[in-house]
C-alpha cells in the first residue's frame, strides 16, 4: 500500500509513514498504524471486498456513539465522504489511532457494564428484521452432521463436540425471539471491548452493529466477562443498570443471542476445519477457533449461575 495515497484520499495530512507490518488482525481484515503530520490513525485492510451501502447503517451507528461520548475511536472517512476507499489492490477505512492493551476478560466489571449502558443509549435506531445469526438454532440434524463428518475426518476435536452435542441441543431449546428492539453493537466479546494505555476502556469494530435486544446482548456481555464468578457479575449488572442501561438479564431467554451466535461460530469453525477457504486457510486456525467454544463451554449450569448473580444484583438495585 502507498501510505501517501491513503493519507491523499483521508485528507490526513503530509509525511505519511505506515508500519512495518499489522499492528492487529481479526477475521475481517489487519489493522496498519498510518503517521502523518496530523497524527496517527489506525488503516484497517479488509480481506473480503465489502460495498459502501452494507456498512452505512453500522457506520452511522458509529459514529452516532461517538457523538454521544461512547469511548470508541472517530471514523475518518474520505475526502468525499465514503466508508472505504481503494488503495492499490486494498480495499481500506480508516479510524483514528486509540492506544490500545491486549485483551483481558478481567477488566473491571463496574467499567465493562458502565461501556455496555453507555452503547445501549446511544439515541440512534436502525430498522429491519434482526439477521438468523442472532436467533436461530443450528438445530440437531446439523449438530449431528457435523459430528459424523469431523469424527470420520479424524478432527482432532471431533469427540469434544460429540460429548457437547446434547448441551448445544439443549441450549437451542432456551431461544427465543428478541423484543425491545434498537440499533446494538452485536459484537461486544472480551476482544472488542479493549483497556487503554491511560486505564479507561474502548470498544472497537462496529461493523456488525445492527438491531438486536440489549438485554440478550447484556447476557453475552456478561457470559464473555464474568463467567462463572458470581461477584463479577453482580458488579457488571450493578453498574450497568445504575449507568442507565436498558437491558435486563431476568429469564433463560436473554440468552438467546449468546446461545445463537457461540452455536453459529461452532458450525462455522468446524466447516471451516472439514473445507479450508479464504477466511480460515489452515485447518489449525479453524481448530483454534472452535476451541474457544469447546475449551470454555457456555452450559446451561454456567448460565443458569450468571441469571442467578443478575437477578440478585437488579433486586438489590431497584
Amino acid at each position: 500500500m502507498d501510505a501517501r495515497d491513503i493519507a491523499a484520499q483521508f485528507d490526513l495530512g503530509a509525511g505519511a509513514r505506515l508500519s512495518a507490518g499489522p499492528v492487529a488482525q481479526g477475521r475481517q481484515g489487519a489493522v496498519w498504524r498510518l503517521e502523518t503530520s496530523d497524527g496517527r490513525w489506525a488503516v484497517k485492510v479488509l480481506f473480503q471486498p465489502v460495498g459502501e451501502d452494507e456498512v452505512r447503517p453500522a457506520t452511522l451507528f458509529h459514529e452516532a456513539a461517538h457523538a454521544a461520548g461512547v469511548p470508541t475511536p472517530r471514523v475518518r472517512r474520505t475526502a468525499t465522504g465514503t466508508v472505504f476507499a481503494r488503495v492499490g489492490e486494498a480495499q481500506v477505512r480508516v479510524y483514528e489511532w486509540k492506544d490500545l492493551k491486549e485483551c483481558d476478560p478481567g477488566l473491571d466489571p463496574a467499567l465493562v457494564g458502565e461501556v455496555v449502558a453507555a452503547v445501549h443509549q446511544v439515541p440512534w435506531t436502525e430498522d429491519g428484521p434482526v439477521h438468523p445469526w442472532y436467533r436461530e438454532p443450528v438445530g440437531p440434524d446439523r449438530w449431528d452432521e457435523l459430528v459424523g463428518q469431523l469424527s470420520a475426518a479424524g478432527a482432532p476435536f471431533a469427540g469434544r463436540l460429540a460429548a457437547l452435542r446434547d448441551e448445544l441441543v439443549a441450549l437451542e431449546s432456551w431461544l427465543e425471539p428478541p423484543t425491545a428492539l434498537r440499533t446494538c453493537h452485536r459484537d461486544l466479546w472480551a476482544d472488542n471491548v479493549l483497556p487503554t494505555a491511560d486505564g479507561g476502556l474502548c470498544v472497537i469494530d462496529w461493523e456488525n452493529s445492527g438491531p438486536a435486544d440489549p438485554s440478550q446482548e447484556l447476557a453475552c456481555v456478561l457470559f464473555d466477562f464474568t463467567r462463572t464468578d458470581p461477584g463479577r457479575a453482580r458488579a457488571l449488572t450493578s453498574a450497568y443498570r445504575q449507568a442507565g442501561g436498558p437491558g435486563d438479564v431476568s429469564r433463560r431467554g436473554h440468552f438467546a443471542m449468546l446461545i445463537a451466535q457461540l452455536g453459529h461460530i461452532t458450525e462455522i469453525a468446524a466447516t471451516d476445519w472439514l473445507h479450508p477457504n479464504a477466511r480460515n486457510r489452515r485447518r489449525e486456525d479453524s481448530a483454534a477457533w472452535i476451541g474457544e467454544v469447546l475449551d470454555e463451554p457456555h452450559t446451561r449450569v454456567l448460565l443458569d449461575g450468571l441469571l442467578l448473580a443478575a437477578t440478585a444484583a437488579d433486586s438489590h438495585d431497584r
